[in-house]
């Protein structure tokens, strides 16, 4: 019996790829992990139920773990003012909408606690609550668990040793706030595997159930779910993924700025020719880039890049969470001084409501310049005047048009939706840096499920559209490696 075990397990190493790509199997070879005997009947469904779940994630390994998700909302506040997609989470799932937010870390939603969370939104949007006695996957984390306790977490986090309960405190730039405390639970998403293949997939994940918000967060006219933080800090479902090996270390979203809004966000890289990358700064617990000067026009303005440089209380961030764009004040006045002297002669300036505007009655596009945003390596992002100009009202039948670009007295500069939108946003965590390109977002994207990007799907409406039609070669010989392998364990399992 021994050798015809040795003799099956052999024959199943010789069709297993030594090397696969995006999540290359350690060695060469797959784990062999001993299966329970089945002595008793009902035993056989929580041995397929173990297969399931390990069959995914040896298909997550070869295939490159792509996720999908779906995005609505627009940044033009007068309307939205934000972009949400949707999670599933606990068992049995429930939906929850949640803002996309890259300049914070947590995933969080509303508890079904919460006794001031709003019951409403304007958004045309059902509000939904998570109840942890409803989810048969879910458990609360305790004080001693290493989340609670880790040196990675700021002064946020905090302990209730009544109930020895982890919990939770966060206070964002725009004086809102929220507390609760941490729940680990399954969050389900539909992974794309490669070439037309799609596998409903799931993992466990912490985040947290909001019992207490405050500010705009109780406002009904956008009210969400929750937010979902895709922020470096190593409890952002992004990191807990990707150091999982579950999904690639790197995200990508591609924000709609016309029309209805939406767009597209995936956890993969997009692949796009005109892509052009600048460093993060190192050790930053948002994502910082070197913005080293700006232009208008082409030209380059005359502000000191020491106003740009990164500190504790300076530096550039960017942030899907935040709707508009702030510069500090010495990079701020010099911009708003170039747009102006260039349209003198075309628009009337007028100041509404402390921000910088003119009545136009031509087209803004071909009266208005162009600013360039240019950052550390010269990648330069290029910020047209239908991206940074908002149509506020009208004054005897002429449209008044403002900059969105804000301005900050001190502090950090934040490139919020304003500059965001229309463009292909690729987070490279695992090469610390951060791509874009102009792009129309209602159109689809391709995106790489491979190291190499010699084969890529569609995202965005999830289709083929590409060069490599391999991937089902590449998981044939292991599936049957898997098979053998099978039918090893179960001839151990039940006779030796």
């Amino acid at each position: 019996m021994r050798s015809f075990l040795s003799l099956l397990l052999a024959f199943a190493t010789v069709f297993v790829p030594v090397s696969v790509v995006h999540g290359e199997l350690s060695g060469g070879f797959l784990p062999l992990e001993r299966t329970i005997p089945l002595s008793r009947r009902g035993e056989l469904e929580a041995l397929r139920a173990r297969d399931r779940a390990r069959h995914a994630r040896i298909l997550q390994g070869v295939a490159g773990g792509v996720v999908d998700f779906s995005v609505k909302g627009i940044s033009d506040p007068s309307t939205v003012g934000l972009y949400y997609t949707k999670v599933k989470l606990g068992s049995p799932p429930r939906e929850f909408n949640v803002q996309i937010d890259t300049g914070s870390d947590i995933l969080w939603v509303n508890c079904n606690t919460c006794g001031n969370c709003p019951q409403s939104s304007e958004l045309a949007i059902q509000l939904n609550f998570f109840d942890t006695a409803s989810s048969s996957t879910s458990a609360l984390l305790s004080c001693s668990d290493p989340i609670c306790t880790s040196s990675t977490q700021n002064a946020a986090t905090e302990c209730s040793p009544q109930i020895n309960q982890c919990s939770y405190t966060f206070q964002y730039g725009d004086g809102s706030g929220t507390s609760g405390f941490y729940v680990s639970d399954a969050m389900y998403f539909d992974m794309i595997l490669g070439q037309s293949m799609l596998a409903n997939s799931s993992a466990r994940v912490v985040f947290g159930c909001s019992t207490y918000q405050s500010g705009d967060l109780t406002k009904a006219t956008k009210a969400v779910d929750g937010i979902f933080g895709f922020g470096p800090g190593a409890l952002s479902v992004i990191s807990q993924l990707s150091s999982r090996g579950i999904t690639p270390k790197v995200f990508s979203h591609c924000l709609k700025g016309e029309g209805n809004g939406g767009g597209i966000l995936v956890l993969g890289e997009i692949l796009e020719p005109s892509l052009v990358f600048s460093p993060l700064v190192p050790s930053q617990p948002h994502y910082n880039l070197n913005l080293q000067s700006i232009g208008v026009n082409g030209r380059i303005l005359p502000i000191n890049p020491a106003v740009f440089a990164t500190s504790n209380n300076r530096g550039t961030i960017v942030d899907t969470g935040t709707t508009m764009a702030y510069l500090v004040q010495e990079a701020y006045d010099p911009l708003v001084n170039a747009i102006t002297t260039i349209v003198l002669q075309s628009a009337t300036p007028i100041i509404s409501k402390g921000s910088q505007c003119y009545l136009v009655s031509a087209s803004v596009g071909d009266i208005f310049p162009s600013v360039s945003l240019i950052f550390a390596g010269g990648a330069s992002m290029v910020v047209e005047p239908e991206q940074y100009l908002l149509r506020t009202d009208f004054i005897d039948g002429v449209p008044e048009w403002c900059i969105g670009f804000q301005k900050v007295q001190e502090g950090v500069s934040i490139l919020g939706d304003l500059v965001l939108k229309d463009k292909i946003f690729v987070y490279d965590l695992a090469h610390q840096r951060i791509g874009w390109a102009n792009y129309d977002c209602s159109l689809s994207v391709n995106v790489s499920v491979t190291t190499s990007k010699d084969e890529y799907v569609s995202a965005g409406q999830v289709s083929v559209s590409s060069s490599g039609s391999d991937t089902f070669a590449k998981l044939l010989p292991l599936s049957i490696a898997v098979f053998f392998i099978h039918i090893a364990v179960f001839w151990e399992s039940r006779f030796l």
